[in-house]
């Protein structure tokens, strides 16, 4: 963990404690306990963090109740705050997907998180193509255009948006509240990919037509070819981060 600036420091009383501070040094224990910096069974104190940061107490027990709700810390009176098991994290949550994603070990969780892609998306497609609405299928349409556009045009600030929008779509479509549920991780898989470079400037075509079979099937109410394409567009996300 890294010594907070001191004009990161905060300087208002507990009760003023700024979301922006709170968010940095969220953010940096997290990383370090995502990363394996700080291992499953480290103790950690309110003091510690205060003195390594700059920040009130109150804003240091607001990181620890965040860790704590997502399973990477508990507290027990007498020994402190303790980093859980790994097996114990509660790994879908979008802000663990982002830090594991930004550490070291980035290369395993893209290889997790793909895996749990294609065991899931190509569902969601055939789902989508038997329950979206007149609006889902129509937007998801769009969505396609957006993204051949954008791809072609190697905007890729734009078509992460777009691309985060079109599967989110079809996540909120399939009529299956436990698959809408991972939208906000594969959110963070997209933007995590462009983030670091792992996207190339200008998508390929084969990624930009499945994208569009996909949107096609589902509009014309085609389950079977909507699951299809999209294990195609998982199957070059796979093959295009080298992963097996």
């Amino acid at each position: 963990m890294s010594t907070a600036t001191p004009q990161d420091a905060e300087t208002a009383d507990d009760g003023g404690a700024s979301p922006a501070m709170h968010e940095r040094v969220l953010e940096a224990v997290g990383i370090a306990i995502a990363s394996g910096s700080l291992p499953p069974g480290s103790r950690l104190t309110l003091d510690l963090l205060q003195q390594e940061y700059g920040i009130s107490r109150t804003v240091a027990r607001d990181t620890m109740k965040v860790l704590e709700s997502m399973n990477l810390v508990y507290s027990r009176r007498r020994v402190g705050i303790v980093v859980q098991e790994r097996a114990l994290w509660n790994v879908y949550d979008p802000k663990l997907v982002r830090w594991r994603l930004a550490s070291d070990n980035s290369a395993e969780q893209y290889s997790s998180l793909t895996e749990l892609r294609i065991a899931v998306e190509p569902i969601a497609a055939a789902g989508a193509a038997r329950r979206a609405s007149a609006a889902e299928r129509a937007k998801l349409l769009s969505l396609a255009g957006d993204l051949r556009r954008l791809g072609e045009a190697g905007d890729l600030e734009a078509f992460l948006a777009a691309d985060i929008e079109f599967h989110r779509m079809l996540l909120h479509s399939c009529g299956n509240e436990m698959f809408t549920a991972l939208e906000g991780m594969v959110a963070e898989v997209l933007t995590s990919r462009t983030k670091q470079g792992l996207m190339p400037f200008k998508p390929r075509n084969e990624a930009l037509q499945a994208h569009e079979d996909v949107a096609a099937a589902v509009a014309g109410g085609d389950a079977v070819t909507a699951e299809s394409a999209m294990h195609h567009i998982l199957d070059e996300v796979r093959n295009a981060m080298g992963l097996h």
